[in-house]
């Protein structure tokens, strides 16, 4: 397992708990710029990671 795997599997976690946090933050402030953290959202949830595709040292 490479570094960029590592990354990927500690990345998962932070992407949801950010997405949450941005989308609950919208939610709260009526702001609708907070509702932006549904793409890191999908990106965790999904298991994909943008580091992957900048690094092509990870398999996506």
């Amino acid at each position: 397992m490479n570094t960029f795997d590592k990354i990927k599997k500690t990345c998962r976690p932070i992407r949801i708990v950010v997405g949450l946090a941005l989308i609950v933050a919208g939610l709260v402030t009526s702001i609708p710029w907070f509702y932006l953290g549904v793409i890191p959202l999908i990106a965790g949830l999904a298991n994909f990671c943008p580091v992957c595709i900048f690094s092509k040292k990870c398999t996506i």
